[in-house]
C-alpha cells in the first residue's frame, strides 16, 4: 500500500485512494480487521487522515468501525452485489440516455477508445475478473461524466470497487464474455447515433442480464437466470408496459446564474 502522486493532491485524498485502492485490490483483506494505527504505520502517515478516509469509506459500505477495535474490511455478498447491480439498473439508464442526448464528438472518441479496452480485457482475460472489470468499469464511468454527472462517476467507482472485492463477475459464464462486448457495443453505437431511448433499454437490458448471469452462478447451482428477481425495477417493467410515460425530460435551462437558497 503506497500514496501515490504525491504532492499533487492534499494528503487526505492520497490517503483516502490509497486505502480504498488497497481493499479493491485484496490487499486489505476482506473480513479481517485493521486499527487506525496499522494502516497509518503502512502509509507513514498520523492517523488522522487514515481515521477520515475510513470514516468516508464506511459511508459507502466498504468497512465497518468497531468500538475499540478499528475498521473491518466487509466482505461483498451477493445480495449485496444484487443491490448494487438494481441500483446501477436504476441511475445508469438514465445516464446512457442522457449520454446520448449531450454526446459531443469528442465525447464519442474518448468513448470509442474506451470501449476497444474493454472489448481487448474481455476477449484476451475473460476469466481474469479485475483485468476485464477495470476497463468495463471506464467504460461506464465516461457515460456518466458524458451524460454530465460526474457524481454518477463516482457512486460508480465504489459499486465497481465492491465487485472486485468479490472478484464477482458475470464475464466469465458461459457465452457472457460475447454477450457482455455486443451489449457494450449496442449501447455506444445508440450513444453515438444520438438515439436517447436505445441507449437507456440497451443500458438496462444489459446490466440485468449481467445480473441475473451473475447470481444464478454464485447462488442458483445452474437454475434459469430469468428467474432472478432484481429489486427496484418494477418502475422500468411499468415504463415498458406504458403505465408511465416513456419519455423523460429535456435537462433544465438556466440564466447560468445561481440562486441563493433561503
Amino acid at each position: 500500500m503506497e500514496l501515490a502522486n504525491a504532492g499533487r493532491k492534499n494528503l487526505a485524498t492520497h490517503v483516502y485512494e490509497a486505502v480504498r485502492a488497497a481493499i479493491a485490490s485484496g490487499e486489505l483483506t476482506p473480513g479481517s480487521l485493521y486499527s487506525v494505527n496499522t494502516i497509518a504505520e503502512r502509509l507513514s502517515v498520523s492517523r488522522t487522515p487514515v481515521r477520515e478516509a475510513l470514516l468516508k469509506l464506511e459511508d459507502q459500505g466498504m468497512v465497518q468501525f468497531e468500538r475499540n477495535k478499528g475498521a473491518r474490511i466487509l466482505e461483498t455478498s451477493v445480495p449485496d452485489l444484487l443491490e448494487l447491480f438494481s441500483l446501477r439498473i436504476l441511475l445508469e439508464t438514465a445516464s446512457a440516455y442522457r449520454a446520448a442526448q449531450n454526446a459531443k464528438p469528442a465525447d464519442i472518441e474518448r468513448l470509442r477508445k474506451l470501449l476497444k479496452s474493454a472489448d481487448d480485457a474481455y476477449r484476451k482475460y475473460p476469466t481474469g475478473t479485475r483485468k476485464h472489470l477495470e476497463p468495463d468499469a471506464g467504460f461506464h464511468k465516461e457515460i456518466a461524466v458524458i451524460s454530465g454527472s460526474r457524481r454518477m462517476a463516482d457512486i460508480l467507482d465504489s459499486a465497481f470497487d465492491q465487485q472486485m472485492i468479490a472478484e464477482l463477475t458475470s464475464g466469465d459464464v458461459p457465452s457472457r464474455t460475447n454477450e457482455i462486448v455486443d451489449d457494450h457495443h449496442r449501447i455506444f453505437d445508440a450513444i453515438a447515433q444520438g438515439n436517447a431511448k436505445e441507449a437507456a433499454n440497451s443500458m438496462r437490458d444489459h446490466l440485468t442480464s449481467s445480473c441475473r448471469a451473475l447470481v444464478s452462478k454464485e447462488v442458483l447451482d445452474g437454475a434459469r437466470a430469468d428467474s432472478v428477481e432484481i429489486p427496484y425495477i418494477d418502475v422500468l417493467l411499468m415504463r415498458d408496459k406504458g403505465i408511465i410515460d416513456d419519455s423523460l425530460p429535456e435537462p433544465l435551462k438556466t440564466s447560468g446564474k445561481k440562486k441563493a437558497f433561503k
